[in-house]
């Protein structure tokens, strides 16, 4: 059983043209088609939880949106993407503990 902590955070696309998503600090790069959203899920390593954050201590992630893109800065060890029905999107190794999305 996974002791540690869990985060997701839902990112809609509302425009009418692909967003582009960074993940980092893994600079791995997708696209949010138009009209549709994607889950990124990320595991805290530490037993009580809590997370290292970027530019506070204790977020799970840190956003920056431009008007094409977004970044997302995940502060656990993994990270992984579903689609908002809980489909894995990003089916690579990252060695989480818990791959499932509804996790």
């Amino acid at each position: 059983m996974f002791a540690g902590g869990t985060a997701r955070l839902v990112l809609s696309n509302g425009g009418e043209a692909p967003l582009e998503l960074t993940v980092e600090p893994w600079a791995d790069l997708y696209r949010i088609p138009p009209k549709q959203s994607c889950v990124v899920v990320t595991h805290s390593p530490a037993a009580d939880g809590s997370w290292s954050g970027t530019l506070r201590v204790d977020e799970p992630f840190q956003v920056d949106h431009r008007s094409d893109s977004v970044t997302v800065w995940a502060n656990g060890d993994c990270f992984h993407l579903s689609d908002a029905d809980g489909d894995v999107i990003d089916a690579a190794d990252r060695h989480c503990p818990a791959r499932n999305p509804a996790s």
